[in-house]
């Protein structure tokens, strides 16, 4: 399984939380690539619910990751 940013960003609208069941759902209905649907079957599921994509990938970034610090421009 991997995760890049173009193929995590596909589930940022995602109905959080949810399901692996329903993540996949989700990619399926909304077209999202092959690749998405194969990592997240690929998940070790124990009914677990997801609250967001760092429960599936830890290291996405968030929106601060890009952030400058504009007082220091």
């Amino acid at each position: 399984m991997y995760w890049t940013l173009e193929l995590a960003s596909k589930l940022e609208d995602a109905p959080w939380p949810a399901t692996k069941e329903e993540l996949i759902d989700y990619a399926i209905r909304t077209g999202a690539p092959q690749e998405v649907i194969e990592n997240l079957m690929e998940i070790e599921d124990e009914g677990d619910v997801y609250e967001s994509i760092e429960d599936i990938w830890p290291d996405y970034p968030t929106k601060e990751d890009f952030f400058f610090h504009e007082d220091e421009y």
